[in-house]
């Protein structure tokens, strides 16, 4: 009895021990992930400073194609007022603001342009989305977030006013509401 009771207390030491180095390894893993998930956001944060988001700043260029498959590039409507909104189908304050922010974009057609970029669906998502709520506005199709990106999109929904100068004149980070003052904001712009 005495040989197996040795035998198992044998197996249980080794078998702590090789728990304790996966534990070791599991937490090195983590520590070297952590590691860089900061050394990442800072190299990236420099070039985020040379140009941030915010009002007065001049708005990135981007080149796209949106659901009717044409080149849209918004360097393009420089010289005229741009309404940039951000948004997805499986985003609810997204789909609440829609009808709100197609009537003002519809109402300012001849002044404003409006760009609509839906942010990681495919343009069959997109295409359902639109025949679904009976909007036929062509939309900026976004799949793998570049123009997102570029823009520091990290909450949808997303919308921002740029001037006939190309510069952000307004930037609102969520939902687009009646008592927001977006028609105001667009007539400041031209």
């Amino acid at each position: 009895m005495d040989t197996n009771s040795e035998q198992q207390d044998g197996q249980r030491k080794k078998g702590s021990k090789i728990r304790r180095i996966v534990t070791m390894l599991i937490a090195l893993a983590a520590l070297t992930t952590g590691i860089w998930a900061v050394l990442t956001n800072l190299s990236s944060s420099g070039s985020e400073h040379s140009n941030p988001i915010r009002a007065g700043a001049k708005a990135p260029d981007f080149t796209a194609v949106n659901s009717k498959g044409e080149k849209v590039q918004l360097s393009d409507y420089r010289g005229k007022a741009v309404m940039i909104n951000f948004w997805a189908s499986w985003c609810t304050p997204c789909v609440r603001e829609m009808p709100l922010v197609h009537e003002v974009a519809q109402q300012n057609q001849n002044s404003v342009e409006t760009l609509f970029v839906n942010v990681g669906e495919s343009k069959g998502t997109i295409n359902e989305f639109m025949k679904s709520h009976q909007f036929d506005f062509p939309v900026i199709i976004d799949a793998t977030g570049k123009v997102s990106k570029l823009y520091r999109i990290n909450g949808l929904p997303a919308t921002m006013v740029i001037d006939q100068g190309g510069h952000f004149s307004h930037i609102l980070l969520g939902e687009l509401t009646e008592d927001i003052p977006l028609q105001q904001w667009l007539e400041e712009s031209m």
